[in-house]
């Protein structure tokens, strides 16, 4: 069984060589790319299109969401917003675009080699008011009551600990500010082959929690007024599944009514 140190080393090696290899000259399809099958699962199968939002740099979109958070969200202008696995930056730009210049973009990122990149996205972009720090979702560098709105895209299913994850999410958000996060949830049970492969966590399946599970654990966090807006049913290709599961198993995990969703997720915090 792997410990919690081990699972966060695989997730830090894992993103890392994506941005080392979105990088290269042979665009972000190369080996350990988004979207390369040699090194790990594909997982723009989780991703949303983020063509026509405002704000939207293509530069920054690794295609490692599962939602659209900002859509949800209700930023509004001159509020301080904090993005978790901020990756290259995609969603802080987005949400900077409804904040505006009065307004504060914070991006947590768990890889250095991602912080940089954003850094450099932003760089480019001209912006003073979006930031990019590295460090660790189960304790964050933050003080108290520092954020009006936390958001953040298929981030949560890879931290070990998903309940001391929404206690720092509440202890960071102000009285009264909410978060919303696209996430990878279960429905049923998931085979034990799944779960337990370090490649499948990396790519957001095995540490994904049951969805009822995962609304407990909000809950138990103290939040308030939780809301499901979207949900949807992830298809995971058959050659993948192969990987891991042999005929048999893969016949009764198909007729199970197992299911990989994503889901968009908001609650509050209460103001007083």
């Amino acid at each position: 069984m792997k410990t919690k140190a081990s699972i966060k080393d695989i997730v830090k090696e894992k993103y890392g060589r994506i941005a080392r290899g979105s990088e290269s000259t042979a665009g972000p399809t190369s080996c350990c790319g988004p979207s390369s099958g040699c090194c790990g699962p594909d997982y723009t199968v989780f991703s949303e299109s983020y063509d026509g939002l405002s704000g939207y740099q293509p530069d920054a979109d690794l295609g490692l969401g599962c939602g659209l958070p900002t859509e949800y969200s209700g930023l509004e202008p001159g509020q301080s917003v904090l993005d978790l696995g901020s990756g290259a930056g995609n969603d802080c730009f987005v949400a900077r675009a409804i904040v505006g210049e009065n307004g504060r973009v914070t991006g947590l990122d768990f890889s250095d080699e991602m912080t940089e990149k954003a850094r450099t996205n932003a760089l480019k972009l001209g912006y003073e008011n979006v930031e990019f720090v590295s460090g660790d979702i189960e304790d964050m560098p933050f003080k108290q009551d520092s954020f009006d709105v936390v958001i953040s895209n298929c981030v949560l299913n890879l931290v070990p600990d998903k309940h001391r994850a929404f206690t720092e999410i509440m202890r960071v958000l102000r009285p009264g500010g909410h978060f919303c996060v696209s996430d990878v949830v279960i429905k049923g049970r998931m085979p034990e082959k799944l779960r337990e492969d370090a490649e499948m966590y990396a790519g957001c399946v095995s540490g994904a929690l049951d969805l009822d599970e995962y609304l407990g654990a909000v809950q138990e966090a103290g939040f308030v007024n939780i809301r499901i807006h979207d949900q949807r049913l992830i298809d995971l290709p058959g050659e993948l599944l192969k990987k891991y599961l042999g005929d048999k198993e893969l016949d009764e995990f198909l007729v199970s009514g197992t299911g990989i969703l994503s889901v968009t997720v908001s609650a509050e915090k209460r103001s007083v």
